[in-house]
C-alpha cells in the first residue's frame, strides 16, 4: 500500500487499485473512482516503471514489483534512485527533523561567514562528519545518499577541502507534479545548478583555487546545498580522507594536518561521527574508528559504516563486523555495497547500484537476516534519525547559547551607534561624547566606574598608590648622612671657621650641608608629578575607547588636546614643587618645635663619645689634655690651641737678642714644604672635632625629617591641585571651547569603513539570531508535542517512529529480521 497525498495504490495481487480522495478524508474513506490496472508479471529483479494514466497534465508513475517481492518489500526504492516513500519528509512521523534539520542548515549557511575564529565560530551546531581512509568509500556512500553523482573521483585523493553537504527534502510541486533537483554553492547565493555534472566540476573549480591544483589540501569549507524530494534531511561533513605519503606539493606532514582537520570537527560534542571502513580490512585498525574512539570514547556518537561488503575474500563475511562484536558502537553500524569504478566509468545510474544492492542483501544468507544493518536507505533512516534526535537533544543548549551570543552581539552593537546625518544630531552626538567622556574620567578617578576591575588598580587608585607607596616611602629610604663622610664633615666645619679657630660647634656648615640635602628632595617630586601626569594621560585613552573605534579624528582630537591641556597643568605644578623647595632652603628654621637644637645635640654626643670611650680605654698619648682644673672639656668654650698655648708663655719673654744669637750659633736655613695643591683636613681628628661631627649629623638628620615630611605633604597637594583636580573641574569647558564647533562637526564624526561594516555585519548577525532564537522557540514547541506522542527506546535513546519495527532501535543479536513492512494502520491519518 503506497500512500500520497492525493491517491491512494494498493497492490491486490496482480492488480495495483487506485483511490482518490477529498482532502478531509482519511486514506481508508477514499473512494475508488479510477479503474484497476493489471500489471505486466516480470522475473526481472530490478524495479520497474510504467506509466499509468494522465491527469491535468499530471504523470503518476506507478512502481511495479515482482510479486516475489511483494511480501517482503514494504518500501520500494523511487525510479530517480531516491529513498523509501515511507521515510520521505512528508510523512508526519519525520516531522521534526524535516523542520528542525533545514534550520540547523539555515544557521550553519548564517554563521559560516563568521567562522573565522569570532565567537561566534564557537557555536557548536549539530552536523554529521564522515571521516575514512583514502579510497574507503566516503564518495560513494554520499552519493549514494543523494542518489547522484555529483562529487569528484580518481584513485588519488580525492576531497581536498571540508564539504558541507547539506541535504534537504524538497516536496514534489502539487500544481505540476515534477520532481526537481538542485544544488546551490554558498559562495555562489542564489545561482542554482540543475545538473549535478556541473556541481562536480564547481567543487572540483573551488578546490583548485584555494589549494591549487597538485593535491594541496586546505581546512576552508566548500558548502553545498542540495534540494531533492528524493533525500532525507541530513547535514554531513565530507571531510578529506586519511593519508599517510604525501604526493604532489603536499607537505611532508600531511598526515598530521588532516588528523588534526577531522579532530577539529569531531571533537564537538554536537558532531555526529559517520567512521567509513572497508570491509576488506581489518576493522580493528581502521584509522576512521581509531580517531573516533579518540573524540568519543564512549562511542555514543559514532556510526560505523562497513563498505565494499560484495569484494570480501570468497568464504568471509562482516557479519560481526555488523554486530559490533570487533568494534562495538552504541549506535551500531551499516553495511553498504558501493559502485565499482567499473560501474563509475560506465555511468551505472545510482537506482540501479541500490537496486544491485538490495538484491546483494537479500540473496546473501549471511546478511539477509540483518536488513536493518544493511543497505544505503537504512543508513539515511538512521542517520535523519540519529542527527533528528541528537538535535533535539541539544536544543535547550542550543538556544540558551544563541540567546548568550544574541546578548554579547547586541551589546557590540550599541557600541558602534547608530548613522549620523544631520548636523543637529551631530551636534548632540559630540556634545554627548564629550560629556561622557568627562564624566567617565572623574568616575575613574574616584573610583565610582561602573568597569572597575578585579586585577588590576586603575585610575585614582594609581595615583594614590604613586602618593603613597612610591613618593613617600622613598623619601623615607632617604639618609642624609649616607654620602656624607666624617671628612667632608670636617672639611666643611674647616672652612666655614676661615682664619679662625672655633669656639661653639659652628652653625655656618650645617647650614651647608643641610641646604644640600633639601635639594635633594626636588628630583623625586618632579618624578612624582610626571608619573601622575603619565597615568592622567592613560586614563585619557582608557576612557575613549569606544569612540577610539569609531570616530579616529575625534580620537586624534581628544588626544591633541586632553594632552595639551594635562601639560599646560604639570608647568604650574613644576613651578610650585620648585618653590617649595626654595623655600625650604631660604630659611632653615632652627626654632623649630621638632628640631633636636644644640645644646641637646652635644649631650647626646658628649653620652655617644663617652660610650665609645667606655668601650675603647685610651692610652696617655691618645688622651685629651684637660683645660685648666675641670675634669671636662667645656664643649661651649673650647680652646682654641690647647696645650700650646700654657708652654709657650716663657719663650714670649725671650729676648730678641737671644733670638739672634740663636739663629747665629745655628746658621743652616730651615725649609718649610708646600702646601698641596689639593689640601684635606690630617686623618687624625681630636676629641672635640670628633663631637663636632656627631653634632652635625644629630643635626642634619634632625631637620632633614623637618624637611621630609613637609615635602610629603606638600607634594601630593600641589599635583593634586595643580593637575588633577584642575582635570576634573576645568576639561570639559575646554573640550567644549576647542572642538565644540559647528564647522568641526563632519571631520570629527567621520567614520572608519571598518566600523561602518562592523555595523552592519553586527545588525544582521542580531537579525540573525533573533530569527533563530524565535524559530527555535516554535521547534521546541514541536518537540514537546511529538515527545507526548512518541515514546523514547530505553536501549539507544531514540525516538520512535511511529510506522517502523521496534528493532530498528534495539541493539540487533544476530537473530534473523525482515525488512518491516508499512500497513495502513500505521501511517498516520491526514498524511
Amino acid at each position: 500500500k503506497i500512500v500520497l497525498q492525493k491517491y491512494t495504490f494498493i497492490l491486490e495481487g496482480d492488480k495495483v487499485r487506485i483511490y482518490r480522495r477529498t482532502p478531509h478524508q482519511s486514506p481508508d474513506q477514499a473512494n475508488p473512482t479510477y479503474r484497476s490496472l493489471r500489471h505486466k508479471e516480470t522475473q526481472s529483479l530490478f524495479i520497474k516503471t510504467k506509466p499509468c494514466f494522465s491527469l491535468s497534465k499530471t504523470v503518476i508513475f506507478i512502481l511495479c514489483v515482482p510479486r516475489s517481492l511483494s511480501s517482503t518489500m514494504g518500501q520500494q526504492v523511487n525510479s530517480t534512485g531516491g529513498l523509501p516513500k515511507s521515510l520521505s519528509a512528508d510523512s508526519k512521523s519525520s516531522s521534526i527533523g524535516s523542520s528542525v534539520i533545514p534550520i540547523v542548515n539555515r544557521l550553519q549557511d548564517i554563521l559560516a561567514p563568521f567562522g573565522g575564529g569570532g565567537e561566534l565560530s564557537k557555536i557548536q551546531l549539530p552536523q554529521v562528519a564522515v571521516i575514512g581512509s583514502q579510497s574507503s568509500g566516503k564518495s560513494s556512500v554520499l552519493e549514494a545518499l543523494v542518489g547522484r553523482d555529483f562529487l569528484p573521483r580518481g584513485c588519488d585523493i580525492c576531497t581536498r577541502r571540508p564539504l558541507v553537504l547539506q541535504l534537504e527534502n524538497q516536496p514534489i510541486p502539487s500544481d505540476s507534479g515534477v520532481a526537481r533537483e538542485w544544488g546551490e554553492f554558498l559562495h555562489l547565493p542564489g545561482k542554482r545548478f540543475y545538473n549535478f555534472c556541473k556541481i562536480r566540476r564547481e567543487i572540483q573549480a573551488e578546490t583548485e583555487r584555494e589549494v591549487g591544483v597538485n593535491k594541496g589540501v586546505s581546512d576552508k569549507q566548500i558548502r553545498l546545498k542540495i534540494s531533492s524530494p528524493n533525500v532525507l534531511n541530513i547535514t554531513l561533513v565530507d571531510l578529506p580522507g586519511i593519508t599517510k605519503v604525501p604526493v604532489g606539493d603536499q607537505p611532508t606532514d600531511i598526515e598530521a594536518r588532516i588528523r588534526k582537520m577531522i579532530m577539529s570537527y569531531i571533537n564537538q560534542e554536537a558532531c555526529i561521527i559517520l567512521a567509513v571502513s572497508p570491509a576488506n580490512s581489518d576493522l580493528a585498525t581502521s584509522d576512521a574508528l581509531q580517531m573516533a574512539k579518540e573524540a568519543d570514547p564512549a562511542g555514543s556518537r559514532t556510526i560505523g559504516v562497513i563498505t565494499k561488503l560484495d569484494i570480501m575474500d570468497r568464504g568471509t563475511n562482516a557479519c560481526n563486523f555488523l554486530l559490533g562484536k570487533v568494534v562495538p558502537l552504541r549506535l551500531g553500524y551499516v553495511g553498504v555495497v558501493n559502485r565499482s569504478q567499473e560501474d563509475i566509468n560506465k555511468n551505472r545510474e545510482i537506482a540501479e547500484a541500490l537496486a544491485y544492492e538490495e538484491q546483494f542483501f537479500r540473496d546473501h544468507h549471511m546478511y539477509n537476516g540483518l536488513s536493518d544493518r544493511c543497505g544505503i536507505p537504512q543508513l539515511a533512516k538512521k542517520l535523519n534519525q540519529i542527527l533528528e534526535q541528537h538535535i533535539r537533544t541539544v536544543l535547550p543548549g542550543l538556544k540558551a547559547e544563541l540567546n548568550s551570543h544574541l546578548v554579547a552581539v547586541v551589546k557590540e552593537l550599541s557600541t558602534y551607534g547608530e548613522v549620523i546625518e544631520s548636523k543637529a544630531e551631530q551636534g548632540v552626538v559630540l556634545l554627548n561624547i564629550l560629556r561622557k567622556y568627562c564624566e567617565a574620567f572623574s568616575t575613574m578617578l574616584d573610583g565610582r566606574s561602573q568597569e572597575m576591575s578585579t586585577k588590576e588598580l586603575i585610575g585614582g587608585a594609581r595615583i594614590h598608590h604613586i602618593f603613597q607607596s612610591i613618593f613617600v616611602k622613598s623619601l623615607e629610604e632617604v639618609d642624609p648622612c649616607k654620602d656624607l663622610t666624617d671628612d667632608d664633615i670636617r672639611t666643611a666645619i674647616q672652612n666655614a671657621n676661615g682664619l679662625r679657630n672655633s669656639l661653639f660647634v659652628p652653625e655656618v656648615p650645617f647650614e651647608v650641608l643641610v641646604k644640600v640635602q633639601i635639594a635633594r628632595f626636588l628630583d623625586p617630586s618632579l618624578q612624582c608629578l610626571r608619573f601622575v601626569y603619565d597615568e592622567l594621560i592613560r586614563m585619557s585613552h582608557a576612557c575613549e575607547a569606544t569612540e577610539r573605534q569609531r570616530f579616529p579624528m575625534l580620537r586624534k582630537c581628544l588626544d591633541e588636546v586632553v594632552g595639551i591641556f594635562l601639560r599646560d597643568g604639570v608647568k604650574p605644578a613644576e613651578r610650585m614643587i620648585t618653590k617649595l623647595i626654595e623655600m625650604e632652603m631660604d630659611y632653615i628654621n632652627s626654632s623649630h618645635p621638632n628640631f633636636l637644637g644644640g645644646n641637646k645635640a652635644v649631650e647626646f654626643a658628649m653620652q655617644q663619645l663617652k660610650s665609645s670611650q667606655g668601650s675603647h680605654p685610651q692610652t696617655n698619648n691618645d688622651r685629651p689634655v684637660p683645660v685648666g682644673n675641670s675634669s671636662t672639656r667645656s664643649w661651649s668654650m673650647p680652646s682654641v690651641f690647647g696645650s700650646r698655648a700654657s708652654s709657650g708663655g716663657s719663650s714670649a719673654n725671650r729676648s730678641s737678642s737671644e733670638t739672634v744669637n740663636d739663629i747665629k750659633e745655628n746658621p743652616s736655613i730651615i725649609q718649610l714644604k708646600e702646601p698641596p695643591f689639593i689640601l684635606r683636613p690630617p686623618e687624625s681628628q681630636t676629641e672635640q672635632e670628633t663631637v663636632e661631627i656627631i653634632v652635625t649629623k644629630l643635626l642634619l638628620r634632625s631637620y632633614h625629617n623637618i624637611v621630609r615630611k613637609n615635602i610629603q605633604d606638600l607634594v601630593p597637594k600641589v599635583i593634586m591641585h595643580f593637575l588633577v583636580n584642575h582635570t576634573k573641574r576645568d576639561l570639559l569647558s575646554t573640550l567644549i571651547q576647542k572642538l565644540y564647533s559647528e564647522n568641526l562637526y563632519e571631520e570629527m564624526l567621520q567614520e572608519q569603513d571598518e566600523v561602518v561594516i562592523k555595523r552592519k555585519q553586527t545588525r544582521e548577525m542580531v537579525h540573525v539570531l533573533e530569527q533563530a532564537i524565535q524559530t527555535l522557540d516554535e521547534v521546541e514547541a514541536d518537540v514537546s508535542s511529538q515527545s507526548s506522542s512518541s515514546g523514547i527506546d530505553t536501549s539507544t535513546g531514540l525516538r520512535r517512529i511511529p510506522g517502523l519495527s521496534s528493532h530498528l532501535y534495539s541493539k540487533s543479536n544476530g537473530e534473523n529480521k525482515s525488512l518491516p513492512c508499512i500497513s495502513s494502520s500505521t501511517i498516520p491519518k491526514g498524511t
